[in-house]
């Protein structure tokens, strides 16, 4: 591992290791990704963690339960890997695959305005959260939002209507007293 980092506006958040795995340095990562072992096709990391960033080689993973397991190259001792739980693991964005027209990495969709279609600001899409059933946006207040209250929106074809990246805004079909 080394310490020459990417620009961090390159960087995606795509997972983050959790603890140690064994006695031989490996890590369980707790992944980001859709399915969560496509995390694996990305061999050089960037590890961030509270203004720490490191570089770091994939050599192996495999999937363990709703976990993944990697050894990371020149990481051999399980105390040494103790020190990296924490840290997140990202990519340089270039690297992701283009996605088909409509579909939006999540990182695309945090600070986006929420406008409902009376023309209300609800707020701006602060992160998103994996549920069972659906994804939902957290929506915080912001400047000439409607009101100071947090909002839980689900990520449906029902309650999306627009997204429009360049103009920094997605249309919601969703009553402000909700």
């Amino acid at each position: 591992m080394n310490a020459t980092p990417a620009s961090a506006g390159d960087l995606i958040v795509i997972g983050k290791i959790v603890s140690v795995h064994g006695v031989r340095g490996e890590v369980k990562v707790y992944s980001f990704t859709d399915p969560i072992d496509n995390l694996l096709h990305y061999k050089h990391w960037t590890l961030r963690h509270e203004g720490d960033v490191k570089q770091a080689v994939l050599i192996s993973g495999r999937s363990q339960n709703k976990v993944l397991v990697a050894k990371l190259k020149g990481l051999d001792d399980r105390e040494e890997a103790r020190l990296l739980a924490g840290y997140e693991i990202c990519v340089e964005r270039s690297l992701l695959p283009a996605l088909a027209e409509d579909d939006y990495y999540w990182y695309q969709l945090q600070g986006l305005k929420v406008i409902n279609t009376p023309g209300e600001l609800l707020g701006t899409i602060d992160h998103l959260l994996e549920t069972g059933a659906n994804d939902v946006m957290v929506i915080k207040p912001c400047a000439g939002s409607l009101d100071d209250r947090e909002r839980l929106l689900p990520y449906t074809d029902d309650c999306v209507l627009n997204i429009d990246l360049a103009a920094g805004e997605m249309r919601v079909e969703w009553d402000a007293d909700f």
